[in-house]
């Protein structure tokens, strides 16, 4: 039985159980996933996990209850599995009060998307990676395979979702300990692509054997490589975008939708769920549509999940928990990668960040550490490596009055995280060129 099929053979058994008082949503989650580690750019270790599902929410009066279970992939196992669990949710409906801020979505929607690119075969990409790791240090991972969603309602609501993709994170790393960290990812794999990648880093390296330039203290012209900027990024996602965290004046980018700040006119900030591996519906049970967070750096939608919607008189956009994005693609500009250096001029090449955190949340002010393959150029020549410094910048900064340009070419960053299972976060970001980074330790 496939995927689908499974899942939906739980869901109309469901129909069929549960009360006219009582309501559910059932959410789905499965893959199929090769993991291939490497070390000194020979497999370590090579395995395949095949995992489903279930996320269960029963509704009655206002009170809910849910619990998660595992499938076997045996039909009359997992029903009776699924029976047995809404047995136990009766029994707590009971035993809870009624939350006020329940918003369930009445709409009987549907929704199917299947991106079944054929991935690789894993031997290929092994031999790919060998051949170009041999007589390095190559530490890394690979993942991929097909992952699925899915959400089904007693309201009527269907969606599915299956995107094929891989992610190859690795390190390679000079006989000093100093690493360049890199990173292939996407839906379609291309030697031809990975090549490129993969010689920038093994370019890089040579570098590392060079001895370091130490700066001091100060401000710097500067590039940050879509990764280093992913970091930057990814701290504005920790409630940036969040209707609650707006609403309690907690959010990092306050100034922004309240109109006190603008970015530069270069950023354009999109939840890009189309085309994505993210799906278009929620947890929750809410459609979800391409949103333009910042135009031209002024703010405009906001990520308002069911709850924020209820307690503030929102309507619900299909935001996740947390109310982060899942899809965020940022728009290139018109700097060439092969511009970079030339452009720069002299200042810091920066391939990663590190440890960020906020020196003053509301103020949108970040701290953090360069690392992995950081460089002083030169006159738009590499001229060495640059010792690990602390950053405390604001992102009114970075990404505006500081930001001159933004590459042409974007990369695709997939979540590596495999926490549980697979994820389906991704970050479609160019690289920055900044006149100013200020350095502080």
């Amino acid at each position: 039985m496939s995927h689908q099929a499974q899942f939906k053979a739980l869901a109309d058994w469901l129909h069929g159980a549960v009360t006219r008082q009582e309501r559910f949503t059932l959410g789905y989650n499965a893959e199929a996933s090769d993991f291939i580690r490497f070390n000194h750019a020979k497999v370590r270790q090579a395995g395949h996990v095949q995992q489903a599902s279930v996320y269960f929410k029963l509704i009655e009066d206002r009170r809910h209850a849910d619990l998660n279970l595992t499938l076997c992939g045996d039909e009359a196992v997992d029903r009776q599995r699924l029976a047995e669990a809404l047995h136990q949710l009766r029994e707590t409906l009971t035993l809870l009060p009624e939350d006020p801020y329940l918003l369930l979505n009445d709409d009987a929607w549907h929704s199917s998307n299947v991106q079944d690119v054929p991935l690789p075969d894993s031997a290929h990409v092994v031999e790919q990676i060998a051949q170009l790791g041999e007589g390095l240090d190559l530490v890394g991972i690979y993942a991929a395979g097909p992952i699925y969603r899915g959400f089904a309602s007693s309201n009527g609501a269907l969606g599915w979702h299956q995107a094929n993709s891989f992610n190859f994170d690795f390190s390679l790393f000079h006989e000093n300990g100093q690493a360049v960290k890199a990173n292939y990812a996407g839906h379609e794999w291309s030697d031809e692509a990975f090549a490129k990648r993969f010689a920038l880093a093994r370019e890089q390296l040579t570098f590392l054997g060079q001895p370091s330039h130490k700066l001091t203290p100060g401000q710097y012209r500067a590039y940050l490589a879509p990764a280093a900027l992913e970091e930057v990024i990814g701290m504005l996602c920790w409630g940036g975008f969040s209707a609650q965290s707006l609403e309690d004046k907690t959010s990092p980018l306050q100034h922004l939708y309240d109109g006190q700040a603008t970015l530069s006119p270069l950023v354009n900030l999109n939840e890009q769920v189309t085309g994505s591996l993210s799906p278009a519906f929620s947890g929750e049970g809410y459609p979800r549509s391409d949103l333009s967070l910042v135009v031209e750096g002024a703010a405009q939608d906001r990520l308002i999940d069911s709850r924020s919607a209820a307690e503030y008189g929102l309507a619900a956009n299909g935001a996740g928990w947390g109310e982060s994005p899942s899809a965020l693609a940022m728009n290139g500009g018109s700097l060439a990668l092969d511009d970079v250096l030339n452009e720069l001029g002299t200042g810091l090449y920066i391939s990663n960040l590190w440890y960020l955190n906020f020196s003053d949340r509301t103020a949108g002010r970040i701290t953090g550490m360069t690392r992995f393959a950081t460089f002083w150029v030169e006159d738009g020549k590499i001229k060495a490596p640059v010792s690990t410094m602390r950053f405390d910048d604001s992102v009114f900064s970075l990404l505006g009055a500081a930001l001159e340009q933004l590459t042409t070419e974007r990369e695709l960053i997939l979540s590596a995280s495999t926490y549980s299972q697979r994820q389906t976060a991704s970050n479609l970001l160019p690289g920055a060129l900044l006149n100013r980074l200020t350095l502080t330790l």
